[in-house]
């Protein structure tokens, strides 16, 4: 496994080099978006997957969920009347001290909409997707990063209010790309952001993912 994600992370490089990195291979896809539904421990959610405008974004996703990545790992951050994080390995244990700062193992994913394959790197890293404009609305999913180039990977957070400040494209310090916006089940997002939290922004009584169903990908 290991020999193939390095030879895959190998050829997403021969990609940018032949493309360049603002001129990727074309995206191809011609169907409705993929679709999630989260099943959590405060009921379920789903959500629209943007795979026609942030594909590598979506399919690293679509690759995580599938595979049972996201089961039983907590939210981790949860701020009312700002947003909900999730998706740290770490936060299976909800009391983790490391939680936030986790992401997944390094490896090779179907790239979907470029009938390619594309990699994680560098402790499960993708490539910066910044392409669409879709602004970080209430009810958005959007990658969470550590503000550094090429440092997402599994976290991402749905947010609860208009928070246009974290656009890649606003000018202003923070570059967290949309991937997809909730399309039922937002009160269930609304209630996760409004439980009770420690001082470190935790649900004092946790809340886990039991499981993220994908559909619509063939």
């Amino acid at each position: 496994m290991l020999k193939y994600a390095a030879a895959a992370a190998a050829a997403v490089a021969i990609a940018y080099a032949v493309f360049g990195a603002d001129r990727e291979p074309p995206v191809v896809w011609d169907r409705p978006n993929p679709t999630a539904t989260f099943s959590t421990t405060l009921g379920d959610f789903e959500a629209e997957l943007f795979m026609d405008r942030v594909p590598r974004t979506v399919s690293n996703f679509v690759d995580l969920a599938t595979s049972g990545f996201y089961e039983g790992i907590h939210f981790h951050r949860v701020i009312d009347d700002f947003m909900v994080q999730f998706g740290c390995p770490h936060a299976r244990d909800p009391k983790s001290k490391k939680a936030g700062s986790g992401g997944p193992p390094d490896g090779a994913f179907h790239n979907y909409a470029r009938n390619a394959t594309d990699a994680r790197f560098n402790g499960g890293n993708i490539r910066d997707e910044f392409t669409s404009r879709d602004t970080n609305a209430a009810g958005t999913l959007s990658m969470a990063n550590s503000g550094a180039r090429h440092s997402g990977g599994s976290q991402f957070f749905v947010n609860v209010e208009d928070n246009g400040e974290l656009d890649w494209f606003g000018g202003g310090p923070a570059s967290h790309p949309v991937f997809g916006r909730v399309t039922a089940g937002y009160d269930v997002v609304l209630k996760i952001a409004r439980a009770k939290t420690d001082r470190d922004d935790r649900p004092v009584e946790p809340v886990a993912m039991r499981s993220i169903a994908v559909a619509g990908l063939a």
